[in-house]
């Protein structure tokens, strides 16, 4: 009799639950819904339309640049110059529509160019950002911090170091607009958010970006157009900046070229990082800077609205940064 062997299927284990993986995927999301839950226990009124009117459009400009800081990131790069690109599209825009610049037939023109030309503006220097980093072969750092030094004082040339103070409702719609309650900022950044998603994740041009900041060098030996991509994001990013720009000098009524945008830069790399965003490239997500974003100023706000002083705001942005960059090597082991 020929001896049989039985084999008997593989027993299945339960998956083991992984507290530092769930915290690596879903960090993000936890800590927001852990500070909404905090706020409605200890800060007064945070159940409120006019909380979170006020929370949305603090938020509205870090959420829109850090789009662009998100692209850039995820190839490998980084974007210093967004600030000193919206000082840019913000000294601009009222030198156009109160016909500083140059005459205009008509205030409606001045208008509509004033919401086209400051932008395209601040593309064309991120498109020179860019350039600067394939052409040259320039560090990211380094080529965006030469705007970085040189864009906030070209914003000064501009306004001659003067305040620029307007009312024109037509304008500052962007900033202080509503559209059945709503204010019109964050409908703009809810699009922007939704098209950069959607962008990233569906189209060739974001598997480029991903791939590039994944193995420079594969993509390009696979065939990708390292140098066009690469342009295009800086590009976009300095779009998205000069629209920043208008929206915070349309809701401060004002252009302050030493102001707009200051800081901004950081703002927009801490939201990408606590996001989830890898900062050496090669994996982002633009859900995730957005909610990143919210968790920062959602911190600042708590803080601030429970009489801790705006110093400590800054510790605990640091502190929430380096836990999200701690998370990210842990999710890469």
């Amino acid at each position: 009799m020929a001896d049989t062997a039985t084999t008997l299927p593989p027993a299945h284990r339960a998956p083991r639950f992984d507290v530092r993986t769930i915290l690596t995927r879903y960090g993000a999301w936890i800590a927001l819904v852990l500070l909404i839950l905090v706020n409605l226990a200890i800060t007064p009124n945070f159940a409120t339309w006019q909380t979170l009117n006020v929370n949305l459009t603090q938020v509205c400009a870090i959420v829109i640049v850090g789009v662009g800081m998100t692209l850039v990131i995820a190839t490998g790069g980084i974007d210093l110059s967004v600030g000193a690109l919206m000082a840019i599209a913000g000294a601009l825009a009222p030198l156009i529509f109160l016909g500083k610049l140059f005459p205009l037939p008509h205030p409606a023109i001045g208008i509509a160019l004033a919401f086209i030309l400051p932008v395209l503006a601040a593309a064309a220097l991120g498109w020179f950002n860019g350039w600067l980093v394939t052409r040259l072969r320039i560090q990211p750092i380094i080529a965006t911090l030469v705007l970085f030094i040189a864009g906030r004082g070209i914003a000064q040339v501009f306004t001659n170091g003067n305040l620029q103070v307007f009312n024109l409702p037509s304008f500052q719609f962007i900033g202080l607009g509503r559209v059945f309650g709503i204010p019109f900022q964050a409908i703009l950044m809810i699009f922007i958010v939704a098209t950069a998603a959607w962008m990233l994740r569906r189209t060739v041009f974001g598997r480029q970006i991903l791939a590039i900041g994944g193995n420079e060098k594969a993509a390009r030996l696979s065939g990708i157009p390292v140098a066009s991509v690469k342009k295009r994001v800086y590009l976009i990013s300095g779009f998205l900046s000069g629209i920043a720009g208008l929206i915070v000098i349309a809701r401060n009524s004002a252009a302050d070229a030493n102001l707009v945008g200051l800081g901004m830069e950081l703002d927009a790399i801490a939201a990408v990082a606590v996001g989830g965003t890898l900062l050496t490239g090669g994996r982002a997500t633009i859900i995730g800077t957005l909610v990143g974003a919210l968790i920062i100023q959602l911190v600042r706000y708590t803080l601030l609205a429970n009489g801790v002083p705006d110093a400590a705001a800054l510790v605990a942005k640091a502190a929430i940064i380096v836990l999200a960059v701690w998370l990210q090597r842990q999710s890469y082991r």
